[in-house]
């Protein structure tokens, strides 16, 4: 039998077990390598680790999260996790290591190709700085119910029924970089953007939207440069820009040489297609490749954009006449100066280095081994516009570090010549 000091030392053991527990499960102790979280998150997640996410969690207010390069972060397939930001998150992986926030490979089948097994980033107005560098998101958007820590918390859109998007910003102090990253595999949209200092920059998106659902998608308070992003058969646009929200700053996107492919098909209705404008946005687009894309920059008649967008320099491609015909300009359909269109299938043909353009536009699977550089001969080349001013051409300071947009390129398209 023990006496009372051993008694009280057993306890006191325990006592120290409980309490490096609930760091690894709660905080996430930074220590170590691999861990499991659940609950409250900061800190550092190390190189390399695995951090397991056994439901939903959440980096509070006034703290923040580091993610470096290597780290994987699982998501529980049962749970499907909701990863809150009330304070800041900086995901910083390499093109060599990117971060990547994923399930276990064994759910990653066709059955699964919309995801649906986990939530997404959701950040509330109080995380005033996010970075998504070298990162992939995929497998997402689950579907929120009244029992969803976003609904309760009342983030987001804030009720049961809505397919939760890769990321969700929603500070309009706020600064958000988002460049070299990949999207993939979410049921619904990529990105909604409500409001920021914002760059968004040499992204891929691909295999996303069951029903619906965009790539890019900004409302007002959003100050954003948007260049050099590849978007491959969205269900609905690439690009969604709209100065809806009624926040201030009024929505002003500048958005340059990006590459969309098959955009829209998916969604038969109005919305569906390439770059969507509405509600006073104020829009500058130059030097963005259409190609096979269902109509191309739409306007919404009853709520156009800003009458001080610009619109340039970009350039359209249809492999058959119906894709032709439908992005013809017209009242809704926006032509710009020195744009690059015909009315004749298989005109302006971009020479893509590895990439069969009869293939079909309701297809959402996306080739690894395509290349949509440019070859020589390219009516791309040479005809892009660099002249025009960024937001963020002298760049977003965001923990230490300064991230400017891209400079223009003097080609159309997010990708030269190899």
């Amino acid at each position: 039998m023990m006496n009372l000091k051993q008694i009280f030392a057993a306890m006191l053991i325990s006592a120290i077990a409980f309490t490096g527990c609930r760091k690894a499960n709660l905080d996430v102790d930074t220590s170590s390598n691999d861990g499991s979280a659940l609950g409250e998150i900061s800190g550092v997640w190390a190189k390399g680790s695995t951090q397991i996410i056994k439901g939903d969690v959440i980096i509070p207010e006034g703290k923040s999260l580091t993610i470096e390069e290597g780290v994987t972060v699982l998501m529980d397939t049962l749970a499907k996790p909701e990863f809150i930001v009330r304070g800041n998150l900086y995901s910083l992986g390499t093109a060599e290591n990117p971060v990547k926030f994923t399930v276990n490979d064994a759910y990653k089948t066709p059955a699964k190709k919309f995801g649906k097994m986990w939530g997404g980033i959701l950040a509330a107005p109080t995380c005033s700085e996010l970075v998504l560098d070298h990162t992939i998101l995929e497998y997402g958007g689950n579907t929120t119910s009244d029992a969803s820590t976003s609904v309760k918390q009342g983030l987001y859109k804030a009720t049961a029924g809505e397919n939760l998007p890769a990321l969700w910003f929603s500070n309009v102090n706020g600064k958000l970089i988002v460049v070299n990253c990949t999207v993939r595999n979410f049921q619904e949209d990529c990105t909604y953007i409500e409001g920021g200092k914002i760059i968004f920059a040499n992204n891929i998106f691909y295999t996303t939207g069951v029903t619906g659902g965009e790539a890019m998608n900004f409302k007002s308070g959003c100050l954003a440069d948007v260049g050099f992003n590849m978007v491959y058969s969205t269900n609905t646009n690439a690009l969604k820009l709209s100065n809806s929200g009624d926040r201030t700053p009024q929505a002003y996107i500048i958005a340059y040489n990006n590459t969309m492919i098959n955009t829209g098909w998916r969604r038969p209705s109005a919305k569906g297609g390439s770059i969507w404008v509405e509600n006073t946005v104020h829009v500058d687009l130059y030097n963005n490749l259409f190609a096979n894309t269902r109509f191309g920059i739409k306007r919404d008649t009853k709520a156009p954009e800003d009458k001080r967008s610009v619109i340039s320099n970009n350039l359209y491609f249809g492999y058959d006449q119906t894709t032709v015909n439908q992005f013809q300009p017209s009242n809704d359909i926006v032509a710009g100066v020195n744009d690059i269109i015909s009315n004749k299938a298989g005109d302006n043909d971009p020479k893509f280095v590895n990439y069969p353009e009869s293939t079909p536009v309701l297809n959402p699977d996306f080739d690894l081994t395509w290349d949509f550089h440019l070859q020589a001969g390219s009516p791309a080349l040479g005809k892009g516009k660099t002249n025009f001013t960024r937001h963020h051409a002298a760049g977003i300071t965001v923990n230490g570090i300064t991230y400017t947009s891209p400079e223009p390129a003097n080609y159309i398209g997010a990708f030269g010549t190899k």
